[in-house]
């Protein structure tokens, strides 16, 4: 059993309080961030959550760390990190406010937040805005723990890769909250390339896929991953080494393989390879999980197919015609 995996067996007895903060993680991922908390984290490095949304997973890992025997809470610092505001581009939902819904004259839901946090304060540094802005570039301190929740775009997980999974050390711990999402293959291949260097805790907890640094990672290697430097090809390979390793979440209700070969069709999809993408993603459509919770992605990846097939006659050569004659 892995360090981590021992948390598995005490999953089912852990017993949050009620009413704990709006989050979008289920009650599991919940539960294993108390017990990180409470049972394997010491604060001695960086304690890092990125997209603290409503404070749910940030009040459940608090938590552990208040009831551990190790962490010190007059030196340990647990950093949280979003816009903790709504609007386009941040991903927030209105149930973050304590009314469940955005003022009219106000977007940002910091002081609800705040406000909920307000037991762990104390030891809680709030970073509050663009990840490119409240993040530090020079900041090369080691990070103990790591929890990704924000990495929602390219755009963001190369500042994640850039400036945080950098940092991390043999005996780092790193949860990726959104694994089972199709449309964020980086969080997939990015994984695939750290295989030699981590172990996974087990199977993932419900979406999240957690796992510990076991060896130092190379300066090539992270630097690959953060200039997104991995061409197609080397993508899907890495993401099937993943495969490998991965099967069906903690509960069994999650097949991350079918979930993984999703992830596939959309690195070819945001590389304009729109036949090879809908050619990966057209044998998933018999898959029972995936046609009942994505069928969105399956319309998305057939339309951008559709809309890029050559037509003999038909509209894009027309178009390209027209370029041609400057008109």
């Amino acid at each position: 059993m892995t360090r981590l995996g021992r948390l598995y067996p005490l999953l089912e007895d852990v017993r949050l309080p009620d009413g704990l903060p709006y989050s979008q993680v289920s009650a599991w991922e919940l539960r294993f961030l108390y017990l990180l908390g409470r049972h394997h984290l010491t604060g001695e490095d960086r304690l890092v959550e990125l997209g603290s949304g409503g404070g749910g997973s940030t009040y459940a890992l608090a938590l552990g760390l208040r009831d551990s025997p190790v962490f010190d809470e007059r030196t340990g610092r647990l950093h949280a990190y979003d816009f903790f505001r709504v609007g386009r581009g941040t991903f927030a939902t209105e149930k973050f406010f304590d009314s469940g819904e955005k003022p009219a004259d106000d977007d940002s839901f910091l002081a609800d937040f705040r406000g909920r946090l307000e037991p762990f304060l104390p030891f809680l540094e709030i970073h509050a805005g663009d990840l490119w802005r409240t993040s530090d570039p020079d900041d090369t301190s080691p990070v103990e723990f790591l929890h990704v929740d924000i990495a929602k775009t390219p755009r963001v997980f190369r500042c994640v890769a850039e400036r945080f999974l950098t940092r991390l050390r043999p005996g780092s711990v790193v949860l990726h909250q959104d694994f089972a999402g199709p449309r964020l293959p980086w969080l997939h291949h990015s994984t695939g390339a750290l295989l030699p260097y981590i172990e996974l805790s087990g199977p993932p907890i419900r979406s999240t896929l957690a796992f510990e640094v076991v060896r130092p990672v190379p300066g090539h290697v992270m630097r690959a991953i953060a200039e997104d430097a991995y061409t197609v090809d080397e993508k899907l390979e890495l993401i099937s080494a993943v495969q490998e390793r991965v099967d069906r979440d903690h509960t069994g209700g999650i097949p991350f393989r079918p979930v993984l070969e999703l992830a596939k069709a959309y690195v070819a999809h945001y590389a304009g390879e729109h036949r090879r993408a809908w050619s990966l993603a057209k044998p998933l459509l018999g898959d029972d999980y995936l046609a009942r919770t994505r069928a969105d992605h399956f319309a998305q990846l057939r339309r951008a197919h559709e809309e890029a097939r050559p037509s003999h006659g038909g509209a894009p050569l027309r178009r390209l015609v027209r370029r041609a004659l400057g008109r």
